[in-house]
């Protein structure tokens, strides 16, 4: 659902989104097991995170699925899932060998779901949980897996990357350093690389109080063609035909910061993303490449510019987006984003779960969270 959704977290420079993998591994395997502290959540994902990130950034790092022909949240989330299932279970280093080897055989996530919008690349990250826990039970089991099958003649980085990879990234200060520091949560519901461009129609619109009918135009420089793909093609991206479409579109991003003020998990339904009032203006937008955005230790930054009926110009660019690494989310925000989430819950049952959530390193068994959760 959060991958779905798009509203999972992203790890910029591997390209990738460990939490969606890692974290329903943790909850699932820590119900089988019966009993999983706060702090053995932590530990786990930590792990699994740190994991994931490191098998993804010793290949190919910053190539997306269309370069690299994988959709590594996919093609890793399977070790990842394996690992931190065998780490709740608590495998000794045979078990967690054949864990590991029998994920390598199921692994899978090509890129062509991405080129062709279809569905299963939503699902991919869920099919890598499945095959991941599956993995660890079976070689609960005594079933083995490929012992090397990472670095194997027909291992992973031989065979899936055609051996295009630096084994020194995958041990570099293992145990001391946690690539999960530099995993960002996403504040919208939408591909990160439109969050710059939200964030500087936000500003535009809380801070000048733009209202939608009195624009004459607004343009939006973006600094590359990566970010321009998320402008084109014009029909799908100014129209959007679904919400997989607009999820993936800068100008309905823009559009509906500055209408809404605001951009949640309903601002992306199928009804939401035929809006009159937002395709209006997405029908003023006008978007340029402008090569001075790009940066090489940040988020890229979007500049949004605004032209009223009036001759008035508002323009805005945001450094460092609400998510990223220079600007976290703060626990208020995370909570924000919760409770958009969790709108099925009752206020009192949110309420504790965000109280438990903030002091999960004393939580004796996070059954109590996922009860919460439940209809149980």
């Amino acid at each position: 659902m959060a991958h779905a959704l798009d509203y999972d977290d992203v790890h910029e420079s591997a390209v990738m989104h460990p939490g969606i993998a890692i974290i329903p591994t943790c909850i699932a395997m820590g119900e089988r097991k019966g009993r999983l502290s706060g702090r053995e959540l932590i530990t786990c994902t930590a792990l699994g995170v740190d994991m994931m990130c490191r098998l993804a950034l010793a290949t190919t790092p910053g190539r997306t699925p269309i370069q690299t022909g994988w959709h590594l949240t996919t093609l890793f989330g399977f070790m990842g899932s394996a690992g931190t299932a065998g780490k709740v279970m608590e495998f000794d280093q045979e078990r967690m060998i054949n864990a590991m080897g029998i994920a390598y055989h199921q692994c899978c996530g090509n890129g062509q779901c991405v080129k062709d919008g279809a569905l299963t690349k939503r699902l991919g990250p869920g099919f890598a949980v499945k095959g991941g826990i599956t993995a660890a039970m079976m070689a609960e089991k005594g079933i083995t897996g490929a012992r090397n099958c990472l670095e194997g003649e027909m291992g992973l980085y031989n065979i899936y990357m055609r051996g295009d990879y630096d084994p020194g990234i995958l041990t570099k200060d293992l145990g001391k350093y946690f690539e999960g520091i530099n995993v960002a949560i996403k504040p919208y519901p939408c591909c990160r690389g439109i969050h710059p461009a939200i964030d500087s129609a936000l500003a535009l619109a809380q801070e000048n109080h733009i209202k939608p009918e009195n624009m004459e135009e607004i343009r939006v420089y973006v600094s590359d063609d990566h970010h321009f793909l998320l402008c084109t093609p014009e029909d799908a991206k100014w129209r959007p035909r679904s919400p997989v479409d607009a999820q993936f579109s800068i100008p309905f991003g823009v559009a509906t910061a500055l209408v809404r003020s605001r951009v949640l998990l309903d601002d992306f339904t199928e009804k939401a993303v035929k809006s009159k009032e937002i395709l209006d203006v997405t029908a003023k937008m006008k978007v340029e490449i402008d090569h001075t955005l790009k940066r090489t230790d940040q988020v890229d930054p979007t500049r949004v510019r605004v032209t009223m009926k009036s001759g008035e110009i508002y323009s805005e660019q945001i450094e460092d987006p609400l998510g990223s690494l220079q600007r976290p989310m703060s626990f208020e925000d995370c909570a924000a984003k919760f409770r958009d989430c969790a709108k099925l819950l009752d206020d009192e049952r949110m309420n504790r779960v965000i109280k438990l959530i903030k002091k999960l390193e004393e939580v004796e068994d996070i059954g109590e969270i996922i009860a919460l959760l439940t209809d149980r």
